[in-house]
């Protein structure tokens, strides 16, 4: 019995340490990442835009829900390998600029994506940039500790590359 509560109390104890760190942490990030792809913008901002048709190219979503806009915004809920997650287009400058928002308050954590899409002779630089927080301290110290912050961004480029074919160096 004593070796029981040994082992819960050390738990306990690396679960408050962890939530003490994550509160230490900044809740916000900034993270980006770009590739080339050889296709012009026009084409790959067609992709980026068709939202139902995200399942078809992005191994990481299985389905897209096209919900009614908000105040003239696109809205849709993405179900993939993380969950559901609400999203928003809250600027768009089409062929070039593309913002999008986590559009759902009951989210451990938040942000937007920022597409930028620059012709690069017969291709394309993609950049996103991910300004993201993260309000729940142990998933703080989570995300700081054992994933990377821009794993989620390099799987949509690689998925985009893929789509036409190419196999994406990121940079």
């Amino acid at each position: 019995m004593k070796w029981i509560l040994i082992v819960v109390g050390v738990i306990a104890g690396l679960i408050a340490l962890m939530a003490v760190i994550g509160y230490l942490l900044p809740k916000g990030h900034t993270a980006s990442r770009s590739t080339v792809i050889n296709k012009p913008p026009e084409v790959l901002w067609e992709t980026m835009t068709d939202c139902a048709a995200f399942p078809q190219w992005r191994a990481d979503i299985k389905t897209v829900e096209v919900l009614p806009d908000r105040d003239g915004h696109r809205v849709w809920r993405e179900d993939g390998k993380n969950g559901k997650m609400t999203l928003e287009t809250i600027e768009s400058s089409p062929p070039s600029r593309l913002v999008l928002k986590i559009a759902d308050p009951d989210l451990p954590f938040g942000g937007t994506w920022t597409y930028e899409l620059q012709a690069n002779g017969a291709g394309c630089r993609v950049t996103i940039t991910e300004d993201g927080e993260v309000y729940n301290p142990i998933f703080r110290f989570m995300g700081r500790v054992f994933f990377s912050p821009t794993a989620s961004i390099e799987t949509y480029l690689k998925s985009l590359g893929k789509k036409y074919g190419e196999d994406v160096r990121i940079s």
